[in-house]
């Protein structure tokens, strides 16, 4: 791909149709870590708790919609919706093949169609559909190599660019499902000062908005783990699409300055703006101490200088209370309890790496779970993402013969805890190694329960799931996490079913404690 002419340049310079007036929101009155406004309530970080990072948004109307990043999850790409940008709902996932970790996508809408750009295997793919809720098509390689983290855009004149990392540009074909043509480097990003405890440069996830005659691109840096203080959204403009581009003066947007804050590694952020004509940044953050939860989705208010940069309130921060965008009540039900009374099982459930839907079965209120394999490597958990510091997991079973079936808190095929029981015993694992094991006395069916009380595990199991006996063995879950493991990933909870046969599963329930 050329970079543009000088006269292409200075038909961008002419384009002054994005100017408009945005009215930032009520008074704000800044005492100490709280911020008080003009507004029915409030609400606290997270907006979602539990690993939703990398989170893409947009708002169609009054409707505001979402994607972020899943990994080696599957089904993937989990569609979430919101009228306020607060209470989000499940509907859909737009991706049902596993085609390699699914790193920071794009969910953007042009003309009628909804587009997500995602990498995965160090390749660019999109999946295309006409609503977000689907269905959405088979994801599409757009031939795209060796960058991660697309934002697309589009020109007055209808062309369509990528945004990559490393500050890199490529033209799209018409359609948007290929290259027309190579990327071309043309940001450098912000110079973080050198003293600062970073990961790395780490130029990342650039995203696009154009607002005051201006091509703004909003990006990371810092390494996503690693140090507290790695992390951060940084923004740069310029009058064309492809510079030259000038960093702000509010440089970090967001970033975390101290190990002492509630909120680590805090980046990746996207705009967005609501229907009162606020401004928003949704981004993610490690909550201190409580990495096993991954990177958990946040939002902070966003205002617009008199020469046209943003910028984070003085006084505003992730960890205080904060006016609601739309004036509802906050409410932090993580929604992933499953009686399995639908026709299958809830948008909360994720397997890992391998997707079988011939694997499982909801029918008359029980989820039928085909058991195979011996170990996690070669049978996949199903899942769901705590959002808690303090939760429990319970569940009924009923196994058949020969097989082994359990509760699991499962971060990778390395790093997991479980208590398994089969006709024989009751035994409880950390990392692959049985730890203890007691004899299984309430033969084919009973219930199972695990505690994570602040990372320290304790394991139960039951014969009528009200009358509880703890397994003598607890676990300290602290270095579950990424800068243990790697991978990005978080400590989800779920079932597994080892060996030939079938569990059943009854009632799945998670409790915030």
């Amino acid at each position: 791909m050329a970079i543009p002419s000088d006269n292409l340049k200075t038909n961008y310079l002419q384009m002054k149709k994005y100017l408009f007036v945005v009215v930032f929101f009520a008074e704000l009155f800044v005492g100490g870590t709280e911020v008080r406004a003009q507004s029915v309530g409030f609400y606290q970080n997270p907006v979602l708790g539990g690993d939703y990072p990398d989170p893409s948004v947009l708002r169609v109307g009054k409707d505001y919609y979402m994607t972020h990043s899943s990994f080696e999850y599957v089904p993937g790409l989990l569609i979430w919706h919101s009228t306020d940008l607060i209470h989000w709902e499940r509907i859909a996932y737009a991706l049902n093949t596993y085609v390699g970790p699914v790193w920071a996508p794009d969910l953007v809408k042009y003309g009628d169609t909804y587009y997500i750009y995602f990498p995965a295997g160090r390749r660019i793919w999109v999946v295309t559909a006409k609503s977000p809720e689907g269905p959405w098509s088979a994801p599409v390689d757009t031939k795209i190599q060796g960058f991660i983290d697309p934002g697309h855009f589009a020109d007055a004149e209808g062309n369509r660019y990528l945004y990559l990392s490393n500050g890199y540009t490529v033209k799209l074909s018409k359609d948007g499902l290929s290259a027309d043509g190579e990327p071309v480097q043309n940001y450098a990003g912000w110079q973080f000062p050198k003293e600062w405890s970073t990961e790395c440069f780490c130029l990342e996830s650039p995203k696009s908005t154009i607002k005051n005659g201006y091509f703004y691109q909003t990006v990371a840096e810092g390494g996503t783990a690693g140090p507290a203080t790695a992390h951060m959204v940084v923004s740069a403009r310029s009058e064309t699409p492809f510079g030259p581009w000038e960093n702000s003066p509010y440089n970090p947007i967001v970033h975390t300055d101290s190990r002492a804050e509630r909120w680590w590694c805090q980046g990746h952020g996207t705009l967005v703006d609501d229907v009162n004509g606020n401004w928003w940044i949704m981004y993610h953050g490690y909550e201190k101490y409580f990495q096993t939860l991954g990177r958990q989705t946040l939002l902070l208010p966003i205002e617009w200088t008199s020469d046209n940069w943003f910028r984070v309130p003085v006084g505003v921060n992730s960890s205080g209370n904060l006016p609601l965008p739309a004036g509802a009540p906050f409410s932090a039900d993580a929604g992933l309890s499953d009686d399995f009374s639908g026709d299958g099982p809830g948008l909360q459930w994720q397997f890992f790496k391998q997707y079988e839907p011939d694997r499982f079965e909801v029918k008359d209120g029980q989820l039928l779970l085909r058991a195979e394999g011996n170990s996690f490597a070669n049978s996949s958990p199903m899942l769901v993402n705590p959002a808690d510091r303090k939760y429990e997991v319970r569940v009924e079973y009923t196994i058949d013969p020969e097989t082994t079936a359990g509760l699991c808190l499962f971060y990778n095929e390395q790093g997991n805890l479980r208590i398994s029981v089969d006709q024989e015993k009751f035994t409880v694992f950390n990392q692959q190694s049985a730890k203890i094991r007691e004899k299984n006395t309430l033969g084919n069916h009973g219930f199972l329960r695990i505690l994570n009380d602040e990372n320290e595990i304790s394991f139960y199991y039951s014969a009528d799931g009200k009358s509880w006996n703890r397994v003598e063995r607890s676990i300290d879950a602290t270095g579950f996490n990424h800068n243990i493991f790697g991978g990005f990933m978080s400590l989800r909870a779920g079932l597994f079913a080892f060996g030939e046969g079938k569990v059943r599963f009854d009632n799945f329930i998670y409790n915030k404690l």
